[in-house]
């Protein structure tokens, strides 16, 4: 998502029952960010990861790409 002269990846992970910090190590390892550096933004990685048990959010990552 482009946004106000500023970058910001999702990734979004289903997990069984505890975070796992899958979701941003996804981002880090893919590399996403790397195709928006040349903009010279500030980029925003954001992981999400969701209980399959619970249906809820249960872990939550920010972190400046």
């Amino acid at each position: 998502l482009k946004f106000n002269e500023q970058v910001y990846l999702f990734e979004f992970k289903v997990v069984e029952l505890a975070p796992e910090g899958r979701a941003m190590q996804q981002l880090k390892d893919k590399r996403y960010a790397d195709k928006y550096r040349g903009l010279g933004w500030p980029i925003h990685l954001v992981g999400v990861e969701f209980s399959k048990v619970d249906r809820n959010v249960v872990g939550f990552e920010v972190e400046r790409g």
